[in-house]
């Protein structure tokens, strides 16, 4: 990384002109692409962060797309060539937007050339790819970091806080759905740029690797690795266009699944994820149930924790809403006055934040890409339970 630049006479009392320069190398201009950028561009507003991300590149296999993206997000070059940004002796850390079968390339490139990875999820497509992009970054060591962003949700956050206290007693049960309904249509096509996620090929599998794998981050952050899984997938449009060679061909993704599970602690989880519950954009909900008391958060209400403490009065015990903007709050210190809610967007600046912070002290930022490697094991877990129709053990990692 380059050295601290000398203070400019030409920005006197400006805070960020001592920062130290961490130059972002982007590779994948896309949805995700623009919600990292956002976070790279706001981080220093509203935290006090040891470094200054400097949007140094981005890369797109269309010069066209890249100089539009490059243009309106303010990115200083670009590349259509992501081997080319990653060779550039300009790029401390590069961040990984493109699809799913690109991720362990890249890292892996990334890794050897001495570069941080910050990489979007699913960590791979699969548990052995995880494995050689674990093993690249930890034989480098380089920093590395995966975007499972929900984590940092400051409900979420809380939850995980709730759950350390040992407010919620021991665990019994564990919930999570994650419902969307964009890919009912039997017309719409899959394959190329939009709709990678409907073929195999690129994602890896479907619901589960691309929704569950946010849930199933989730749940072993707060509440400890998962043992054994029992799924079920099924893939309702057996056939579609496909972009990129005009035929109709089979779809190989899941376009919904469940399963059973056990954690290690005893107790027991119920997961469903499905594109086809019409009505649901992006509804992701967990309970937990404990035997004290009991939580529960909904993506759509974010800013909010649900929360029942067995000991509360008879009179007045009920679930209770928890309204999470008091400065006392995880994270809420650094944005508006309480009462005031964040959003979606905010949780990867909070995610660029811890990143930048734990960078300077020299510590991993989580999840890094061994913690992503568990949330793969039980993704690949749930794939083989299902194909097979039997229990499968979690891979240990």
């Amino acid at each position: 990384m380059e050295e601290t630049r000398k203070p400019n006479p030409n920005r006197e009392g400006d805070p960020m002109a001592d920062l130290k320069p961490l130059n972002i190398g982007l590779i994948g201009c896309g949805f995700m692409g623009r919600t990292h950028s956002n976070a790279y561009k706001r981080v220093n507003d509203f935290f006090d962060a040891p470094y200054r991300p400097v949007l140094k590149a981005c890369c797109a296999r269309s010069e066209e797309n890249a100089r539009h993206f490059a243009g309106r997000w303010g990115y200083e070059s670009i590349e259509t060539d992501w081997r080319k940004l990653i060779a550039r002796r300009d790029i401390d850390a590069v961040d990984i937007c493109a699809p799913n079968n690109m991720h362990a390339e890249i890292a892996i490139a990334a890794a050897q050339a001495g570069k941080a990875v910050l990489c979007e999820k699913p960590l791979a497509m699969n548990l052995v790819q995880g494995h050689q992009m674990v093993d690249a970054v930890e034989k480098a060591g380089v920093a590395n970091t995966v975007w499972y962003n929900y984590r940092r949700v400051p409900a979420v956050t809380l939850a995980k806080q709730l759950i350390e206290s040992g407010r919620l007693g021991r665990i019994f049960h564990y919930r999570a759905n994650f419902l969307q309904d964009w890919t009912i249509s039997a017309d719409l096509p899959q394959g190329g740029t939009g709709l990678w996620r409907l073929d195999a090929d690129v994602s890896g599998s479907g619901v589960t690797g691309d929704l569950l794998a946010h849930c199933i981050d989730t749940a072993i952050w707060l509440n400890g690795h998962i043992g054994s899984v029992a799924g079920m997938t099924e893939t309702f449009v057996k056939e579609r266009r496909h972009n990129l060679t005009g035929k109709v061909q089979p779809v190989h993704i899941d376009d919904a699944c469940a399963f059973l599970c056990r954690f290690d602690n005893g107790s027991l989880g119920l997961f469903e994820s499905t594109r086809y519950a019409r009505g649901h954009k992006a509804l992701y909900t967990f309970e937990i149930n404990g035997e004290k008391a009991s939580i529960k958060w909904d993506l759509h209400d974010l800013h909010r924790l649900e929360y029942f403490d067995h000991g509360d009065d008879s009179l007045v015990r009920g679930w209770r809403s928890v309204h999470v903007t008091d400065s006392d709050m995880p994270y809420m210190k650094h944005w508006w006055v309480p009462g005031l809610q964040i959003g979606y967007e905010h949780t990867f600046v909070h995610h660029v934040a811890d990143f930048l912070d734990n960078l300077a002290m020299g510590q991993p930022t989580a999840p890094t890409f061994r913690d992503a490697l568990a949330t793969q094991a039980v993704c690949d877990a749930v794939l083989d339970s299902a194909d097979h129709h039997k229990w499968e053990t979690v891979v240990p990692v």
